[in-house]
């Protein structure tokens, strides 16, 4: 099977990361993937924000766990050392499927690279905190991103979930 094909097929969210560190050569690779993706009229108007420092990492779980109501002691991020915070553009009329894409990429080059990943949500009410965009401002970013994503990134701590069977009546054919 195609190696492509093979890693799309095989790639699961995990929910379970080792608080090793991952080296920077992978995380690089990872972004550059990212980067990489299809963007509409090729604008590329996403943004890539790389966490690991600890103290903003948890800072980011804790905000999310309180959006989800979950509680304070919950970690949404499931020990992940590193998180990548997808952007785009709020303006451009693409930019969230984008960012979608940027995550996608990035979510299948972790795989190759053995590294687990997962997609976690609410970057956006994350992003439209006043002490959030103080972030974004202070790494020159203007205040007109949204935040897509949230990309955890850690060494797989347990085993990989299997694929599950793919629903039936998903597909139709026009000839």
């Amino acid at each position: 099977m195609n190696v492509v094909i093979e890693s799309i097929k095989y790639r699961r969210s995990i929910r379970q990361f080792k608080p090793n560190m991952i080296e920077q050569d992978k995380i690089d690779q990872i972004v550059e993937a990212g980067l990489y993706a299809p963007s509409g009229r090729n604008q590329q108007a996403t943004k890539i924000i790389i966490v690991k420092n600890k103290k903003l990492r948890d800072k980011l779980s804790a905000t999310v766990a309180k959006i989800k109501g979950k509680p304070s002691d919950f970690d949404p991020f499931y020990g992940a050392p590193v998180v990548l915070i997808v952007l785009a553009d709020q303006d451009f009329f693409t930019g969230i499927y984008d960012g979608a894409l940027v995550m996608g990429n990035m979510m299948l080059a972790a795989h190759s690279l053995g590294l687990g990943s997962c997609w976690v949500h609410y970057a956006k009410e994350e992003f439209e905190m006043p002490e959030y965009k103080q972030i974004l401002q202070s790494l020159g970013i203007g205040d007109n991103w949204v935040g897509i994503a949230h990309c955890v990134l850690g060494y797989i701590d347990g085993s990989v979930p299997q694929p599950l069977p793919r629903h039936e009546n998903r597909v139709y054919s026009v000839d």
